[in-house]
């Protein structure tokens, strides 16, 4: 037995990753709006094909992660996790502005916390994007503050080092998930920014997590799962991928040949669900609209993506990519 598809909002699943690459490659190459005859694309805001091209993983990847400068380990864990808590690239500048490079060695709470209740003041510290966990899980007054005593309790606990030691991908999420405010998704989400850094080296296919979006798009692409589970259709999806873009006569050339992963294929799922709230909206759920409209802000910039991509030979041409035109 095979699952049942809507066959409509399966076609949508594929043409929006198709051609939402395609905006990408003409914005990357100069070109002037309108980028897309897709109106809805032309009218929402929606996250790239690829997770690792999304502004806020390219700021973690260019300018956490690989930044100029020598890093330890401890390091390069402790930068993308105190990151990708907040999420917000402001935050992360003007903190690094105020207090310096920041490093495990000089982490100081205290100095940190002080820091963003200034700026909170004066703007939101945290991504609207996705809602953390906020419990006082540290018995801390402040959100922030709860999660910066997270951070100090990973690196006291010795994280990094298990981290680097990991056998698997898994492994690595399954060690994050013990410690309190990580949930499922969020684990998955550092494990993925973790592995595009030189701590680990996993496939993005070993295993999944879907966040609650990519459910809620699953709900919509499938009638029936037949039994599947939710990790098994995002694998489905991965592997099937070739074939169903033939199919629909879509060109999909990759991001410089790399296929879609499993992680780009789980925020597929969430990107139909908003996509089908204006093309079916007789798909109901518990979100009816999509709540941003895409505003253009500036030219793109040429993508850096984790240079261990280029060494391992996974179809990529260099640490900056320029992507090839689509017409």
């Amino acid at each position: 037995m095979e699952p049942v598809t809507r066959p409509n909002v399966e076609d949508a699943y594929w043409h929006f990753a198709a051609e939402r690459l395609k905006i990408l490659e003409r914005r990357s190459a100069g070109l002037s709006g309108p980028w897309t005859t897709d109106p809805i694309l032309n009218e929402y805001k929606f996250c790239n094909t690829f997770r690792v091209a999304d502004r806020v993983s390219q700021y973690l990847v260019r300018d956490v992660i690989y930044a100029p400068g020598e890093w330890t380990d401890e390091d390069v864990f402790l930068r993308t996790v105190l990151f990708r808590l907040f999420s917000k690239e402001r935050t992360w500048d003007e903190l690094e502005a105020r207090l310096g490079p920041i490093r495990a060695e000089t982490f100081d709470i205290e100095r940190i916390s002080a820091e963003l209740d200034l700026l909170r003041g004066d703007q939101a510290i945290y991504t609207s994007a996705f809602i953390l966990c906020a419990t006082n899980a540290y018995e801390q007054p402040s959100k922030h503050r709860n999660h910066l005593y997270l951070v100090k309790a990973m690196l006291d606990g010795g994280l990094p080092r298990k981290v680097s030691e990991a056998s698997s991908l898994r492994k690595v999420y399954e060690l994050l998930i013990e410690y309190p405010l990580i949930g499922a998704f969020m684990g998955y989400q550092l494990a993925i920014d973790l592995n595009y850094s030189e701590l680990l080296d996993f496939s993005e296919n070993e295993f999944t997590v879907p966040g609650p979006g990519a459910v809620r798009g699953m709900k919509k692409v499938f009638e029936d799962t037949d039994g599947f589970t939710a990790e098994e259709l995002i694998l489905r999806m991965v592997e099937r991928q070739d074939e169903e873009f033939a199919k629909r006569g879509l060109e999909f050339r990759g991001l410089n040949g790399r296929k879609l992963h499993a992680i780009d294929c789980q925020g597929l799922f969430c990107e139909t669900d908003k996509y089908s709230r204006v093309a079916f909206p007789d798909l109901k759920s518990n979100r009816s609209r999509i709540k941003a409209r895409f505003t253009p802000q500036g030219a793109v910039s040429e993508l850096f993506l984790p240079p261990k991509w280029t060494r391992s030979g996974d179809g990529l041409v260099g640490e900056q990519l320029a992507l090839p035109v689509a017409a």
